[in-house]
């Protein structure tokens, strides 16, 4: 089983390539989703946040209230770091299973998409690392549209993710994702291609 790693910043649609994965029946896994599940409560990761960060993150519905907790860590690199040292290792070591799960069920690739695939280290578990790139502007556009977010928003979130030369040095596949899909499909199966 070969295991993809999928990164890009927002906006670059590793969603959109996600999603034409998933149509050729890929195992596909989302480290943000896999991290929402596993600070549920009840969990060793839902109570670890709340010794670090107190009761006040919890929601009246006893889940963590990510408002909340995103007040007290964007912004401040301490607390994002206690939180990301809470989160972060859960979530690889679940992949690491998940990924055995994968193999022991015969899959034949396992897609993994993570913001911070690179930075956390996904490289050891990976077999390639892809880089979905689309071109600012492109990027700006969906998001006001598809995200309803504000320019200012837009670039505070672009300026605090890694740049285009950091993400192409440190994958081995870049996809450009700026133009319409089909060409971007096309990319995707070349790529599959060569593994």
């Amino acid at each position: 089983m070969k295991v993809i790693g999928i990164t890009g910043g927002i906006g670059s649609g590793k969603s959109m390539v996600l999603e034409y994965l998933k149509s050729l029946d890929i195992y596909v896994v989302e480290a943000d989703k896999t991290a929402k599940e596993l600070m549920k409560p009840g969990t060793e990761c839902y109570a670890g946040i709340i010794d670090t960060f107190g009761r006040e993150v919890v929601g009246e519905n006893g889940y963590l209230d990510s408002a909340k907790l995103g007040s007290i860590v964007f912004g401040d690199e301490r607390e994002l770091e206690k939180l990301n040292s809470i989160v972060h290792p859960a979530v690889k070591t679940y992949i690491k299973e998940d990924i055995d799960r994968a193999r022991a069920k015969g899959e034949k690739i396992y897609a993994l998409e993570a913001a911070l695939l690179i930075e956390d280290g996904y490289r050891e578990i990976c077999d390639e690392l892809w880089y979905i790139f689309a071109e600012r502007e492109v990027r700006r556009n969906r998001l006001i549209n598809g995200r309803g977010m504000t320019m200012d928003k837009i670039d505070e979130v672009m300026n605090s993710q890694s740049s285009d030369d950091y993400y192409r040095e440190n994958t081995d596949r870049v996809i450009d994702n700026s133009g319409d899909f089909q060409n971007t499909a096309i990319q995707v199966n070349e790529c599959l291609n060569k593994l």
